[in-house]
């Protein structure tokens, strides 16, 4: 039945599953997202706070004087003549710029170095989003929002008539993307960021394994089948990108499938706030030189605009908002006979309007979705 996932409090736990053959033809790469993101933004961000930071003097060492002190000068009873510089004035701080909403889109492909450019640079490419979660970040950064798109969606993809949502990539890359999630939603997409499955479980081994609450057990049905018991267990890179991407598994496919997606990120983002994994100056080089090369982002994610998001997220509480799924009408074929998710446009308005009026955290709690969907 293939290996269970180590409890959290085991000391002893058994060697990981080998890593999973090269599979590049297959498109059920399910990708953490939401790691990704917060690790590149608040790991930059912390990387220029901590190797900016000046280092405390060197002490001294036991046994060595201290350099003499510099003899005062000796006191003068005649009247001084020299002018008394006067204090220049402090120069006024430059305000920060009030921080606005901002859409993230993230999107989880099996790309490989050639498919990361040509979706970079919208150019039609072989290659599908497996994943896909819009961030909602309010204009205050007190909570953030994780939308779960469903990957079969039917939509309308600008320029391509209809067709599933994840084939915008392939269509188009990231800039096709992002307008099509932005129509569905109508919202504007201001970054995209894509990760592909290499740098997922690498992620999750730089973060030294992380700790998930298995609701639902079940055994995977791809590579190494590994057993998921119920409970609280670590998962290591291998492990966590088998129980995100399995789906075969569940009754309802897909559904369970972003359900768990939703579970790991949550305990990702557990994991960073409670270890202060993001003080350490070494961590924090190693998170950095272990997602980047695995990352896509726009073009107008620049370095600098990563570390004003990790400023401004450094006050979010964990565990304020929400990760839920854009509700849909169920599954059903389309005219050429591909099985598809359907749209739900009244529920899909719903969201739209919360997002647009920035009251996306009445719309959670009216509809009970604090703990997700």
């Amino acid at each position: 039945m293939g290996n269970a996932p180590e409890p959290a409090a085991a000391a002893s736990a058994a060697s990981p599953p080998p890593p999973p053959a090269p599979a590049h033809g297959r498109r059920r790469r399910i990708i953490l997202l939401l790691a990704a993101l917060l690790a590149v933004a608040l790991a930059v961000g912390a990387s220029a706070y901590v190797l900016s930071r000046p280092r405390p003097a060197d002490p001294v060492p036991a046994g060595t004087a201290a350099p003499a002190a510099a003899p005062a000068p000796a006191a003068s009873h005649a009247p001084s003549t020299a002018p008394t510089p006067s204090t220049p004035p402090r120069p006024t701080p430059t305000p920060e710029p009030p921080a606005v909403a901002l859409n993230i889109l993230l999107v989880g492909s099996d790309s490989r170095d050639n498919q990361r450019a040509a979706a970079a640079a919208g150019s039609v490419s072989d290659q599908r989003a497996d994943a896909l979660v819009l961030i909602h970040l309010p204009a205050d950064r007190q909570s953030v929002y994780g939308i779960s798109i469903m990957r079969d969606l039917w939509v309308d993809i600008p320029g391509h008539g209809q067709a599933k949502i994840n084939s915008a990539l392939s269509l188009g890359g990231l800039p096709l993307m992002a307008q099509t999630v932005g129509a569905l939603l109508g919202q504007r997409i201001d970054h995209t960021v894509m990760l592909d499955f290499q740098g997922f479980a690498a992620l999750t081994d730089a973060l030294g394994g992380v700790d998930v609450d298995i609701k639902q057990p079940f055994t995977g049905t791809v590579d190494d089948r590994v057993h998921f018991p119920a409970g609280v267990h670590r998962l290591n890179g291998v492990q966590a990108l088998a129980f995100v991407r399995e789906r075969h598994a569940f009754a309802d496919g897909d559904y369970q499938r972003v359900r768990n997606q939703q579970t790991f990120l949550k305990a990702v983002i557990a994991k960073l706030s409670s270890d202060g994994a993001l003080a350490d100056r070494t961590t924090v080089r190693k998170l950095v030189t272990t997602v980047l090369p695995h990352v896509t982002l726009d073009a107008s994610f620049t370095l600098a605009s990563l570390e004003n998001l990790a400023l401004s997220l450094r006050s979010t509480a964990p565990g304020r908002g929400a990760f839920f799924t854009l509700p849909t009408a169920g599954t059903g074929f389309s005219r050429d006979g591909q099985s598809i998710v359907l749209q739900a446009p009244a529920a899909t308005a719903a969201v739209s309007a919360a997002l647009g009026s920035g009251t996306l955290a009445g719309y959670v709690a009216a509809n009970n979705l604090q703990n997700g969907n």
